[in-house]
């Protein structure tokens, strides 16, 4: 009964994505199709074959043999914070991503990266018969991360069309930095959260694409030379959010320099952004669940029995049940994917990490998988931001106009990641 639910969920997602489309007629059915079917197939492939979840395991596992090896370099300036019993979150999930950023940005810089990007783009364009930029896109931000991603593509952006930006925004709400992926693996299972990432790029397109189906003419249908700095910046107006300054000033920095700088120069602005990007994390998990912490004890002053994740848990209820899980677990499930949406994954997961190991493998390798991307509602105000640095006001008004869907793009991208790994993953 619990798969007959867990397969009815898929086709509720989908009806949800068709119910709030903004042109139903131009719908790709054909592609859609296509699409579904090579998802099904890549998340049995992933998670229920013999060669694919070997492959996963032995992904995982290089991850983890990168992960051990910063933490010699951790250790040699830090030792008492990993020679423990438990080493902290911040030792154990962050600090090795100042050797796995710089680890990813050295093969972008020697155009490893770039090429895997390029020819796995155009592979997904012809199979799913999607524009090549939004196919290309999709694939990339899936390793350079949605600000990232923005960045490198400018040219082409200031190039395309409103409703075409549309669309390169609700995608960018299902992305994740291949160079986190060794944070997350130290929380939660890493064959499910590399399973998750081609499965998310597929279902980013398929949602999107029935949410907001464009219609693309052949001459709209090339791809700008990427890092295109050089090309004429439009008129930007000052911006007021914090976060979207944060943003607009990451994309600025990515698109200021139009020349190869020095390796070791390079080198040097990538660990002092990787740097960054963990304090940002810090900043972010402490203040989240310190918020968290703050509406609990007010809301409890009404309740006792009043929390934030019971609230959280029953607006998502119906999702969560939909995914073959049992009530009480529905319940539960549906509080993890409420704290992450209006917090982020990194939340959740430090939070489970430690009773991963009670959860039924069906529970487990769905919430995994629902983890696995940057979909939470501040990261709106970040791609909003990385719009208003990169195209003009009139363009990134439009963009502005769809946070809503930008969110439902999101969710749904998440859930049916979730829900078709679910179907194959029973014990």
């Amino acid at each position: 009964m619990y798969l007959a639910i867990n397969i009815l969920g898929i086709f509720v997602f989908l009806g949800v994505a068709i119910l709030f489309s903004k042109n139903r007629k131009k719908i790709n059915w054909q592609s859609v199709g296509v699409m579904l079917v090579i998802n099904v197939f890549l998340a049995w492939f992933l998670a229920n074959s013999k060669i694919g979840v070997d492959g996963v395991k032995a992904a995982a596992d290089g991850f983890k043999w990168l992960v051990d090896i910063s933490y010699q370099g951790i250790a040699f300036a830090l030792p008492d914070w990993v020679h423990v019993k438990q080493m902290n979150f911040v030792t154990s999930a962050l600090l090795p991503i100042l050797m796995i950023v710089p680890l990813f940005d050295i093969l972008t810089y020697i155009g490893v990266l770039p090429w895997i990007i390029k020819w796995v783009g155009k592979g997904l364009a012809i199979i799913t018969r999607q524009p090549k930029f939004e196919s290309f896109f999709a694939v990339e931000m899936m390793f350079l991360g949605n600000t990232e991603a923005l960045a490198v593509s400018s040219l082409q952006l200031r190039q395309m069309k409103s409703d075409r930006l549309v669309t390169i925004a609700l995608m960018s709400m299902s992305c994740v930095t291949a160079s986190i992926l060794g944070a997350y693996m130290l929380m939660m299972p890493g064959q499910y959260i590399i399973a998750a990432v081609p499965i998310n790029i597929v279902n980013a397109i398929i949602v999107t694409s029935i949410l907001n189906p464009v219609t693309v003419t052949p001459e709209e249908d090339t791809i700008a030379k990427i890092g295109g700095a050089s090309a004429p910046a439009e008129n930007t107006d000052t911006l007021e959010s914090g976060s979207e300054e944060v943003a607009e000033s990451e994309v600025k920095a990515e698109t200021a320099v139009n020349e190869r700088e020095p390796f070791f120069s390079f080198l040097g602005d990538s660990i002092l952004g990787a740097g960054r990007l963990i304090l940002i994390i810090t900043a972010n998990v402490i203040a989240f669940v310190a918020l968290a912490a703050l509406i609990d004890a007010l809301l409890k002053k009404i309740n006792p029995a009043l929390t934030l994740e019971n609230i959280l848990g029953i607006i998502m209820f119906p999702f969560a049940w939909l995914m073959g899980l049992n009530v009480h677990d529905a319940f539960q499930f549906a509080q993890y994917m409420g704290t992450k949406l209006v917090t982020n994954e990194f939340v959740v997961m430090g939070k489970v990490a430690g009773i991963k190991n009670t959860f039924q493998p069906h529970f487990l390798a769905m919430l995994t998988v629902f983890l696995t991307s940057f979909a939470n509602f501040s990261t709106t105000g970040m791609i909003i931001g990385a719009f208003k640095g990169l195209v003009n006001k009139e363009k990134n008004d439009v963009v502005s106009k769809n946070v809503g869907y930008m969110l439902l793009s999101g969710i749904l991208v998440s859930l049916l990641s979730a829900g078709l790994v679910g179907i194959f993953v029973w014990k």
